[in-house]
């Protein structure tokens, strides 16, 4: 049995640290990872909201950014108390991320994006369904509309890695310059959706700049780790980003230039940024792809990388 709406809301920030244990009364595979976030500045306490009913939570907001003095990078956690109704636990959220994002988020700016967390089968498990629908639907009152779902990939040790084939070289590349050139090249015929979204706003260049100086500029693993491949003859093919983050090793970013695409250098590309990664003795590889990009979904999983969950991503005008 399902309870009605609460008739009195007080939505507010958590007051710091010591309030974690109150946001975390509801279950959330980040909540473990929310005292370092704090700590580390990932987090404020001011972008992690609670809406309480007599000091129960029944919902909670959170956004993320990606490191100390960023504005907020995405919305990663918006969780209803799944003891409400359908009808109530989506007002809540839309009353809740209306109050928090005015507060938080900068006047005048493109909110952004909403990402949520769902397990691959979601759709085929009706509770797990409706609680998903519930929080894009909140998210949807408040303007948002969804871009893409995507795979978030993971690879373990013990999957076999494939050898060099010898016919492409790897290189490490050799700083901004070269990397965001290969980048403004690669968004020719992308199918990925956020880089679609950029192009629809800005440049190539700037899109490629945009992301070396955003996500990149964030890593703390060598950078001798990021690889150009290369033909015989020194004409670069594609490269591949292979980095730590702030939680896990990952390929961070792979392309093909368009004029080789079709031939198969995916699978190369992918493979060396594996082998770079599983050469440092990592407990595990993160990817991600959008689910429509069907030729990066395959290569991943010729390459030995699971769908450990999906996301869906919805964002704002």
């Amino acid at each position: 049995m399902t309870a009605a709406a609460p008739h009195d809301l007080t939505i507010r920030p958590i007051s710091g640290p010591g309030e974690l244990d109150l946001f975390n009364r509801l279950p959330h595979r980040f909540n473990e990872e929310f005292a370092g976030d704090l700590e580390d500045g990932r987090r404020r306490s001011g972008w992690m909201w609670l809406a309480l009913d007599g000091g129960r939570p029944v919902a909670r907001a959170a956004w993320w950014g990606r490191r100390r003095g960023d504005d907020p990078f995405v919305l990663d956690v918006l969780d209803l108390d799944d003891a409400l109704d359908s009808p109530a636990r989506v007002d809540i959220g839309e009353r809740l991320l209306r109050t928090a994002a005015a507060a938080v988020l900068p006047a005048g700016t493109r909110p952004p994006p909403y990402s949520r967390l769902a397990p691959p089968d979601w759709r085929d498990r009706p509770e797990v369904r409706r609680g998903v629908e519930d929080r894009t639907a909140a998210a949807a009152r408040t303007g948002a509309r969804m871009m893409v779902e995507r795979l978030r990939l993971e690879w373990r040790p013990g999957t076999p890695v494939p050898p060099p084939t010898g016919r492409l070289s790897f290189r490490p590349a050799a700083g901004r310059e070269e990397l965001v050139g290969l980048m403004t090249r690669v968004l020719e015929g992308t199918l990925d959706a956020y880089s679609r979204d950029d192009l629809a706003r800005m440049t190539p260049e700037q899109a490629a700049a945009g992301h070396y100086d955003g996500e990149f500029a964030g890593f703390r693993s060598p950078r001798e780790w990021w690889r150009v491949a290369e033909l015989p003859g020194g004409e670069p093919v594609g490269f591949v980003v292979a980095a730590r983050n702030a939680y896990n090793p990952v390929i961070a970013y792979l392309g093909v230039l368009p004029e080789h695409r079709g031939r198969g250098w995916i699978d190369e590309v992918l493979a060396e940024g594996t082998r770079v990664l599983a050469a440092e003795g990592v407990p595990r590889i993160r990817a991600a792809t959008d689910t429509t990009n069907t030729p990066m979904a395959a290569a991943f999983r010729r390459a030995g990388y699971t769908a450990s969950e999906h996301t869906l991503e919805m964002v704002w005008p």
